[in-house]
């Protein structure tokens, strides 16, 4: 039975169970019924992240323009353009062995595509939520439903990885910025053109 987590709430991950090495991270969302002309084309993303909270190099950005971390531990497996049909939009893959040692938090992103031009925002959208399977089994071991607590944002931390004693753990963040993916970049030591 998988655990649903509030905003805020944070779980372990590896210290009770051992053998989880590899994961699937789920996002997936709904658009209202809101007509701006457009599609919405909602773009999940992976900030690998060192201990001062900013991505050593562009390299650690993971998304849909770079779909691989290149030790393979992060692999972004494509986007969604539409966000239309059931469960997972877009799906990330993590080798939890695999992440470099200086890697200590991975947080998990979704941005609005051309969301100044396009009239969008998380306002718009609706049940967005975060999952985490164990690959090896394919148990949903964690869901995060974000809710409706969006007006005007078009970045969402969803939520995040993060190292502890050695033990991995998740953090259901949640948490809303305005200005889109280049926020999000500026935030995390990414360099935008």
């Amino acid at each position: 039975m998988p655990i649903s987590l509030t905003k805020g709430q944070k779980v372990d991950l590896t210290k009770g169970n051992p053998s989880l090495k590899k994961i699937m991270v789920g996002l997936g969302w709904d658009v209202n019924q809101f007509d701006t002309g457009y599609d919405f084309d909602l773009d999940a993303a992976a900030f690998m992240l060192g201990a001062d909270g900013r991505c050593p190099t562009e390299k650690e950005f993971v998304f849909y323009g770079n779909l691989q971390h290149p030790t393979q531990c992060v692999v972004h497996m494509g986007d969604n353009l539409t966000g239309s049909g059931e469960g997972d939009d877009e799906q990330i893959m993590v080798d939890l062995e695999k992440v470099p040692a200086n890697v200590q938090r991975i947080a998990f992103t979704v941005t609005i595509y051309e969301a100044d031009q396009r009239r969008q925002n998380f306002g718009q959208v609706s049940n967005a939520f975060i999952r985490i399977v164990d690959e090896s089994t394919g148990a949903e071991i964690i869901r995060y439903d974000l809710g409706e607590d969006f007006s005007i944002e078009t970045a969402v931390v969803v939520g995040e990885l993060y190292r502890y004693n050695g033990e991995w753990k998740f953090n259901a963040i949640g948490s809303g910025y305005q200005g889109g993916l280049a926020a999000l970049c500026g935030s995390y030591g990414i360099q935008v053109a």
